[in-house]
């Protein structure tokens, strides 16, 4: 399954080579449109539905923007108009309930959402942020979503046998989400699936809600998914058999202690390779961000290589996050200029990259 991904290079492009930059999906919030949230959400406050739909816009056109001045391939809005990966979708899911705050690691507190009736598709999620974005955009705009697997694992089941059962239900909800994203005109889809890692022996169940997903979307839509944390053996290569273009993995923040994974197969699918540790509140320099996509190099040929972090940024200052956004795409035009003048030789699948002599 060979992605269509010449379509996001851009047609002023300065290189011969072209390494695909893009973001993970969230971006810090502007402090204002925390402050809009919490307005919005006081009852006593004089903040009603209008100011709060005029806060979602400004913000997602400011970081939409910033994107752009970063010089990302492909952008999004930084999710400014979603509060967490499964409770905006738990919210919008015809099924879901919440009933309180439940405590996941340290001082962290998630609304663990419950299945209390059959899950059902009602309300589009994720359209009218994608149309806005297309709209004030001049790049191409990718589109993240929580994928089902993730959906079912960090939610309790209260109706069905199984949680197998369970993803496959969201998984066929998902696939109406993403035609009519389709229809809409998005070209680039990513499905969030980080609970994949952590629960690998799953990972036949993540295929057969790929499998459901990607029934009857056209062949131009380009399908990536992101995967983060844990132990990545235990899931390839595997997971190669995906009906997906791009694989998306956290890498940078683990220091490339599992790149060796993906070379001990040939890596027969595009990498995006994670170049920047989304967990560090330190911009990395263009030269060590540089380092870091030549170890991409290692294991895909520079056509299928796409440059981004390891996550999403959002809990990182945005100052920061703008920083390495910026120089990673310096490092990617720079890395572009050094293969078109043939000062990088690339061997992938295994082995090393090296400097001509």
């Amino acid at each position: 399954m060979t992605g269509p991904r010449d379509q996001f290079k851009p047609a002023d492009h300065p290189n011969d080579h072209f390494l695909l930059t893009t973001v993970v999906g969230s971006y810090p919030k502007p402090k204002w449109h925390d402050r809009a949230r919490e307005l919005f959400e006081d009852e006593d406050a004089d903040f009603g539905e209008d100011e709060w739909e005029e806060s979602k816009d400004d913000a997602s056109r400011l970081i939409t923007h910033e994107h752009e001045r970063a010089g990302l391939d492909v952008i999004c809005d930084g999710e400014m108009r979603r509060n967490e990966m499964v409770e905006y979708f738990a919210h919008r899911i015809d099924g879901y309930e919440f009933n309180g705050r439940v405590k996941v690691w340290g001082h962290n507190y998630f609304d663990k959402p419950s299945v209390a009736d059959e899950v059902e598709y009602g309300e589009q999620w994720l359209v009218e942020e994608f149309e806005f974005t297309d709209e004030v955009a001049e790049r191409p705009v990718k589109v993240p979503i929580t994928g089902p697997y993730t959906l079912a694992n960090w939610s309790f089941n209260e109706v069905y046998d199984s949680e197998e059962q369970l993803a496959y239900e969201l998984a066929d909800l998902v696939n109406e989400e993403i035609e009519a994203l389709v229809e809409a005109g998005a070209r680039y889809i990513q499905i969030d699936e980080p609970a994949l890692a952590t629960t690998p022996d799953d990972h036949a169940i993540v295929g057969e809600c790929l499998e459901r997903i990607v029934d009857e979307i056209p062949d131009d839509v380009r399908l990536g998914l992101h995967v983060c944390y844990g132990d990545y053996s235990r899931i390839y290569p595997e997971i190669l058999d995906y009906p997906v273009h791009e694989y998306d993995l956290e890498l940078a923040n683990g220091d490339y202690d599992q790149l060796d994974v993906f070379k001990e197969h040939e890596f027969t699918k595009d990498f995006a390779m994670g170049v920047l540790d989304a967990h560090t509140a330190e911009v990395e320099s263009v030269a060590e961000i540089k380092e870091n996509i030549k170890k991409g190099l290692e294991v895909v040929p520079p056509e299928r290589l796409t440059v981004s972090p390891d996550c999403g940024v959002k809990l990182l200052p945005r100052e920061v996050a703008r920083g390495k956004m910026e120089n990673m795409v310096q490092a990617a035009r720079e890395i572009e200029e050094e293969l078109d003048a043939g000062e990088i030789d690339i061997v992938a699948s295994g082995t090393q990259a090296h400097a001509d002599d």
